[in-house]
């Protein structure tokens, strides 16, 4: 009985030691597996780091206005007769926008006129009879004063008629409507906007320690966004005086807006030049990498180990290369480019797009078909390195 309880023994710790040993095995084989496993190669995009040139640039963000702009009132009463134009219509100086009914003013301007004609009369027969002898100058200066007034109530009913057919002040652009045919309007009442935007005005501020970089005259671009610096303009004017509570200065410039695309009262990102910088590393946005530990790049190398091992079949192969993470200083940015301060040098291949699937240490193959412009080219420098 007890040899056969010994026999057991043995048989259950054998078997116990072989399973215990196959997967000592097999979780060996597979970390070898994975340990020898080829990393799979990632395609990617680069740029040679090449000095460029660098055009900086004051940034801020402005509201802009028209050259002339104005919401167009009435000067006078009346009910809305006609209204005669559409919205964003273009018009000209001058232009007859609202009429108001005018009937009250044309029956007392016949009345005027008839008394006009009636003291005319009297004042010629004062003058006759003056000439007689049989007149006094009282009489003839009495004439005189009557006429005078009726001429003056008549030509006040006429500025009152001219007044109630409501006229563009200069061509510009007609907004909407704000009033309604038949309606009583009171003096002052705004019927639409009338808008000049073929030269927008911006305003916009910078800190008083630019403010000798800025001057009469300079050169400044204009967009809806920072991607859409389209507009060109110039600085006109410049505030004599630093806000003490901000400590910025607000600075005016004037927009062509032939197009429209720039619309009163919308904020506007301003990009005002300043002199072009030579020699400085500058790389596309989407290069630099942004962490918790810093910006950082990857710089494309050589696999110095593929290249010491021929092929085995001795056919020349494609030179095996790999990413470095480098870490970088930043410099000043646009909306394109950003300027590298210190951590490349000219010559470095650095990885544009696809970095999201890399890490150091990992092959990669250059695909250069697609991806962003390089930062460093002439064309790039020439549109807009800032």
């Amino acid at each position: 009985m007890i040899k056969r309880f010994i026999i057991a023994v043995i048989l259950l710790t054998l078997v116990a030691g072989g399973l215990v040993g196959f997967n000592l095995f097999r979780q060996k084989a597979i970390a070898d597996f994975f340990a020898n496993m080829p990393r799979p190669t990632s395609p990617v995009s680069t740029v040679k780091v090449e000095p460029t040139t660098w055009t900086p640039g004051i940034e801020a963000v402005g509201t802009a206005y028209a050259r002339q702009g104005v919401d167009v009132p009435t000067q006078v009463a009346g009910v809305v007769e006609e209204i005669l134009f559409t919205p964003s219509q273009k018009v000209a100086a001058g232009a007859p926008l609202v009429r108001l009914d005018t009937d009250l003013e044309q029956a007392e301007r016949i009345a005027a006129e008839a008394a006009v004609r009636r003291d005319r009369q009297a004042l010629e027969r004062s003058q006759a009879l003056q000439g007689r002898g049989v007149s006094t100058q009282a009489n003839l200066q009495d004439a005189q004063a009557q006429l005078d007034t009726s001429r003056s109530t008549l030509e006040r009913l006429n500025v009152v008629i001219g007044q109630k057919e409501i006229r563009a002040p200069f061509a510009g652009t007609i907004g909407i409507a704000k009033v309604d045919v038949g309606q009583y309007l009171t003096a002052g009442t705004v019927i639409a906007t009338l808008q000049d935007l073929d030269t927008i005005k911006v305003d916009f501020t910078v800190p008083e320690q630019q403010l000798d970089a800025v001057r009469i005259g300079q050169e400044a671009s204009f967009g809806a966004t920072r991607d859409a610096m389209n507009y060109r303009g110039r600085i006109t004017g410049i505030d004599p005086k630093i806000d003490p509570a901000s400590r910025l200065v607000t600075l005016q410039a004037e927009v062509a807006n032939a197009d429209g695309g720039l619309t009163p009262g919308q904020f506007v990102n301003v990009r005002v030049e300043q002199p072009a910088e030579t020699n400085v590393i500058a790389l596309p946005q989407t290069a630099v990498i942004t962490s918790l530990y810093g910006s950082y790049v990857y710089v494309v190398r050589p696999d110095d180990k593929a290249a010491a091992t021929p092929p085995k079949d001795g056919a020349a192969a494609a030179p095996a290369l790999l990413v470095r993470q480098v870490f970088v200083q930043t410099g000043r940015r646009n909306a394109d480019a950003i300027e590298i301060v210190s951590g490349l040098k000219a010559g470095d291949e650095v990885v544009t797009a696809g970095q999201n699937r890399l890490s150091g240490g990992a092959p990669v193959v250059v695909d250069n078909s697609t991806g962003p412009a390089p930062a460093g080219t002439p064309t790039a420098a020439a549109e807009g390195a800032s």
